[in-house]
């Protein structure tokens, strides 16, 4: 029986990371991407199953397309493409260099690689495409609003591909995942509540992935969160 083939955009380092492990643990045969070569190397020699490395940095778009298109290729191929790359920090006063790099990775990078994916799943006639937005997608946020705005932005994102594959008749599945604290790099602060770590998180992207989900909420307590978030009235969540 031929081996699946995954991709983990953003596999150097947290959920992408760990992501990595899973699909190999599980018997996958995974293209490993993101910006810093030497830490895909590191985690290249760890996993137990056949695995690519391609240095791609989602910034430097026609670079990046060329780059991602040729991983397909040395691969021979892909049934599953994992969007984990991302940027965020907290930007109340709207510094001009934070707000940029949040769109250019969160928004113009996720595009791009969620578009060759989907034209590539388009033309094999199936695969699944998962990207990691955030519970932050939900509404804007006073302290991060490019974070929150560019992870709505894949929400709806992948909504439209999920859309197009059911119009196109192919059976493409279209996974929004929607974590709520993780402790990554990316945290800023102590533990927060209801905070999970990277494996944690990675265990229950895996499970979510495997049952074909449309939205899978990460950890599945924060769907509760998720329904307060969205009747909060304005007033109310104006002074959280």
């Amino acid at each position: 029986m031929e081996q699946s083939k995954a991709i983990v955009m953003g596999a150097s380092s947290g959920m992408g990371k760990e992501l990595a492990r899973i699909l190999s643990r599980n018997h996958y045969i995974v293209g490993l991407a993101a910006r810093r070569r030497n830490l895909l190397e590191e985690l290249q020699k760890e996993l137990p199953g056949p695995s690519y490395i391609k240095q791609i940095d989602v910034r430097r778009f026609a670079d990046a397309a060329n780059d991602f298109r040729e991983l397909i290729a040395a691969m021979g191929g892909v049934d599953l493409v994992i969007i984990s790359s991302g940027y965020g920090d907290y930007n109340p006063q709207l510094k001009w260099e934070i707000e940029k790099e949040t769109i250019d990775v969160n928004v113009s990078g996720f595009t791009l690689i969620a578009d060759i994916a989907f034209q590539y799943f388009l033309e094999k006639g199936s695969g699944q495409l998962a990207g990691i937005s955030s519970v932050a997608a939900l509404r804007g946020n006073r302290s991060d609003p490019a974070y929150s705005a560019s992870k709505a932005y894949v929400s709806n994102y992948l909504e439209g591909l999920r859309q197009k594959a059911v119009r196109a008749h192919r059976p493409i599945v279209i996974t929004d995942i929607k974590p709520g604290f993780v402790k990554t790099t990316m945290s800023k602060g102590g533990r927060l509540f209801w905070q999970a770590t990277a494996a944690e998180a990675a265990a229950q992207i895996f499970a979510a992935i495997r049952r074909r989900k449309k939205i899978a909420y990460i950890t599945r307590r924060w769907r509760l969160i998720a329904w307060l978030m969205k009747i909060a009235p304005d007033w109310l969540y104006n002074r959280i």
